[in-house]
């Protein structure tokens, strides 16, 4: 992995990832009791504590701080370099005991997310990048897929959304969709190559995609918000949906998704 401007932040990245699964390691995903947030997210002790040691191992003086699980400090607005984190993504998928959830963490600068690491205790997988450094998985480099087409490609699609029935419009796709929980485990996923492409059309959070938008930067591949570049620390944390790929196939999937892109601008 080459030398990172970002050093500093990584080793303060792989730090709270450490710290993270010992914090994991006192619950038993299947067992976990959970609240209900408004608009039916669940919320666990577990989202709390990890909120607390991340805050504990990344934030600095003079840095900025936007997670799900603490009050929004609108002071982040006015720092250059903004952590953005979600201490457990994938909330619903732990308290049922399915092993798509993790810990996401960004380091924004400037609008721009820059580094980042992803860590899915349940697996073991840890993914962790710079834009300078690129990108590495369980400590290999790796990189975003380099398929040409959607023939045949591996589609992450949302546990929830296609629960909901939101995919079925893609069921005569030509790829292949696997529904899996966690945005940011998606992306993650995709950043190293393990699937080809996930999209979403519903309105996410920043804190949802901006660790697993680094890592697929800094891998090489395609990301971007429905209608224009990713860009995170805004006052209105929520974006319209998320667009990412191997980066050869970033035609060809924009232009697969244009038909319905165009019925939701009109809604």
């Amino acid at each position: 992995m080459p030398k990172s401007s970002y050093s500093e932040v990584l080793e303060r990245i792989q730090s709270a990832i450490e710290d993270a699964k010992l914090v994991f390691g006192r619950f038993t995903p299947g067992e976990i009791a959970a609240e209900y947030k408004a608009g039916h997210d669940p919320v666990t002790e577990a989202d709390r504590e990890l909120d607390a040691v991340l805050r504990k191992n990344l934030l600095r003086e003079g840095e900025g701080w936007l997670s799900e699980e603490s009050a929004d400090d609108r002071s982040r607005l006015s720092r250059s370099r903004v952590w953005v984190v979600d201490p457990l993504d994938g909330t619903r998928e732990f308290v049922a005991g399915i092993p798509e959830f993790c810990v996401s963490i960004a380091m924004v600068d400037r609008g721009r997310p820059v580094a980042g690491g992803i860590c899915n205790p349940a697996t073991n997988e840890v993914f962790l990048e710079s834009i300078d450094s690129g990108l590495t998985y369980n400590g290999t480099p790796a990189r975003a897929s380099q398929r040409r087409t959607l023939e045949g490609a591996l589609v992450l699609a949302s546990r929830s959304e296609s629960k909901r029935g939101e995919w079925t419009m893609f069921q005569n796709a030509p790829f292949k969709v696997e529904a899996m929980g966690s945005v940011a485990y998606k992306l993650a996923r995709v950043a190293a190559g393990l699937a080809d492409a996930t999209f979403t059309l519903v309105p996410k959070h920043e804190w949802d995609v901006a660790a697993g938008a680094a890592l697929i930067m800094s891998a090489g591949g395609f990301v971007q918000t429905l209608t224009s570049p990713l860009n995170c620390n805004r006052k209105d944390a929520l974006i319209d949906g998320l667009i990412a790929c191997g980066a050869l196939l970033e035609h060809e999937l924009l232009q697969f998704l244009a038909p319905h892109l165009q019925l939701l601008s009109r809604k």
